[in-house]
């Protein structure tokens, strides 16, 4: 893959605000929507999750999930060919008194404003999506994997 396609899938993470999150639930695979973040120089993306939501539990029994970003699909296009990032990576919730719990609470509300009435319910936490692996595909015969160094400097953009 060349440098122009893995900036043009990295700008996805920038301009695409939700992701299709999977988990492991209750042995088998699950996949729900989640906004995402991912903070100016960050590696880790952030969600808000409440803990009503199964996904939720599921990260805290299984935390190894995956995060899927498309981009937005038209007609010039073949489904098959969107381009897509898939991030494999471990979800880690933040305490309210983590060090850089402040830092992702800024990050997510400067991105979702909306979301402010929630950091106020005590169901509701950060958890940090910190990837370990990426799959870029930026259609047909153009894609690639990402991992360690590669892959958290492909993040910071």
């Amino acid at each position: 893959m060349d440098a122009d396609a893995a900036r043009s899938l990295r700008r996805l993470l920038d301009v695409r605000p939700v992701g299709a999150l999977g988990t492991l639930h209750r042995g088998e695979p699950a996949v729900s929507m989640v906004p995402f973040v991912l903070p100016p120089d960050g590696v880790r993306l952030f969600i808000h999750v409440s803990a009503l939501a199964p996904h939720t539990r599921d990260m805290l029994e299984h935390p190894r999930v995956s995060l899927l970003v498309m981009a937005e699909p038209g007609a010039s296009v073949a489904a098959q060919a969107l381009p897509r990032v898939a991030l494999q990576a471990d979800a880690l919730t933040l305490s309210r008194d983590a060090p850089d719990h402040e830092a992702a609470r800024t990050a997510y509300l400067g991105r979702f404003p909306d979301a402010a009435q929630t950091f106020e319910l005590g169901d509701f936490s950060l958890v940090a999506l910190q990837p370990v692996s990426a799959r870029l595909v930026a259609g047909f015969g153009s894609a690639g994997a990402l991992a360690g160094e590669a892959l958290a400097s492909w993040l910071r953009g």
